[in-house]
């Protein structure tokens, strides 16, 4: 067969092969956003929140220098992020040698080599005597380039650059996690050292009541009863102060893991915060179709999703074969200035085919199960998505919620402190016995106790609301 007629084949070969493959090659999941989840949030009518872009930066809505530095350290010294920085290091790194791919490989080798064959080889060598050793010197260049005629290499490329895509989200998601995180352990060790303050105001007030109690007892107008209770009530407020001392010390160990230091090196500042971050404003949040562009394991959903569509088609290729075209040049002397003699040249080139055809059952096994892998990255970027709303409608609910159930407490609160004093000056008058005060002492402590944790729970719940909006990274360009 002459050298044209090669090529002529080669080529409809290639063509009938191309128009094959686009014939069975599984057609790509396609990821489509639910309707209903675009629009404005359901919980976007509360007075609390407004329909402005979410911000990335949401800490700073609070004001708090003291948070704004934490979460600075945060993003610079937290070893979670230091490991997604360095895997999406690696993801990009794969993509460079995926792209390698679609250029020519080169190889240059040099050789010194001392040989001797066998006597036993050796044509006419007389008995007893070795063959000569032979110094042999080789130099040359080869190159061989895949024609990628069916996707291949392009496949693989798209299915390397959907993987960096998706680590650039997992980074994102940490960003958003270490963001939210750090400013909830922030949060509740200023709202453990505000519980912790309600609780000794309650204390120092029972104890001058029960003072009070002992007092009228050693002369003569009390009764031991009185004494008791009282002494009860002590106790049982000063049993709450060792749970609120251990959560705020478990909320600055955590505040101290998350920016990067030992339970040792805990923010001295953060310790010493006695109110939770408060919000003068409404929440920014945006709409649905923001929150879904924004949120970073909606979009490592969707690139994994893209990434496994790519990989149907590398399997898809494999089913047909590889051409591609190599040659190598060179030169071989038996001395090392003969390397550049004419005659010492060699060279050779030309195409080559390589086509696993009887193995083609695995071939099809393998897109069989790459086409899985796409409907379960797909049934994942549904199920992503659909969390991501659930996520955000939750928080917007507990908050809105939260905030009017601290407004119920405020007024109860205001009511039992007046119904405390009240009852206070009553006893002192004489007209009420003291079970009275006592009891209208421990709904005051509760309600005090009560409002605090509320107040906990608000800053909690804005947090929870940042996270479920993505705030806390920026989206590269």
């Amino acid at each position: 067969m002459t050298r044209n007629k090669t090529l002529s084949f080669l080529t409809a070969a290639a063509a009938s092969a191309l128009l094959a493959a686009c014939a069975i090659g599984p057609k790509a999941p396609v990821a489509d956003l639910p309707i209903t989840g675009a629009g404005a949030f359901v919980g976007s009518t509360s007075p609390t929140v407004s329909t402005a872009q979410a911000r990335d930066d949401w800490w700073r809505l609070y004001d708090d220098p003291t948070l704004d530095g934490l979460i600075r350290q945060a993003f610079a010294e937290n070893h979670q992020l230091e490991a997604a920085f360095a895997n999406l290091r690696a993801v990009r790194a794969s993509l460079s040698e995926a792209r390698v791919g679609r250029f020519p490989t080169t190889t240059t080798s040099a050789q010194v080599q001392r040989s001797r064959a066998s006597a036993a080889t050796v044509v006419g060598l007389p008995d007893g005597q070795k063959a000569p050793e032979i110094d042999t010197y080789d130099a040359g260049l080869s190159a061989s380039y895949e024609v990628d005629l069916f996707g291949r290499v392009e496949s693989t490329v798209r299915a390397a650059r959907a993987d960096a895509r998706a680590a650039e989200a997992a980074l994102a998601a940490v960003q958003v996690t270490v963001a939210a995180e750090t400013a909830r352990a922030y949060a509740d060790t200023c709202s453990a050292n505000a519980q912790i303050a309600v609780a000794e105001r309650t204390l120092e007030l029972q104890r001058n009541t029960g003072s009070l109690t002992q007092t009228l007892l050693d002369s003569g107008a009390g009764t031991g009863l009185d004494v008791a209770r009282a002494r009860a009530a002590v106790a049982q407020t000063a049993a709450t102060l060792p749970t609120l001392r251990a959560a705020r010390a478990e909320a600055l160990f955590r505040l101290a893991t998350l920016t990067g230091r030992t339970p040792a090196e805990v923010d001295q500042t953060a310790a010493a915060c006695v109110r939770p971050p408060q919000l003068n404003q409404a929440i920014p949040v945006g709409d649905g179709a923001a929150l879904l562009a924004r949120r970073p394991d909606v979009r490592q959903a969707e690139a994994n999703l893209a990434a496994a569509a790519a990989r149907v088609n590398v399997a898809t290729a494999n089913l047909f074969p590889r051409i591609s075209l190599g040659g190598s040049f060179g030169s071989t002397a038996l001395e090392s200035n003969g390397l550049g003699d004419s005659q010492n040249y060699r060279f050779s080139f030309g195409p080559l085919i390589s086509w696993s055809f009887p193995n083609v059952f695995a071939a099809r096994a393998q897109i069989k199960a790459a086409d899985a892998r796409s409907d379960a990255a797909l049934a994942t970027f549904d199920q992503t998505v659909l969390t991501a709303l659930q996520e955000t409608e939750t928080a917007l609910s507990n908050y809105a919620n939260e905030l009017d159930r601290r407004a119920a407490l405020t007024e109860a609160r205001d009511q039992a402190a007046r119904a405390a004093a009240l009852s206070q000056q009553r006893f002192n008058a004489g007209a009420d016995n003291f079970l009275t005060v006592l009891d209208a002492q421990r709904t005051q402590a509760a309600a005090d106790a009560a409002l605090a944790q509320s107040d906990a729970l608000v800053t909690t719940y804005q947090i929870a609301l940042f996270k479920a909006l993505a705030g806390g990274w920026q989206a590269e360009s």
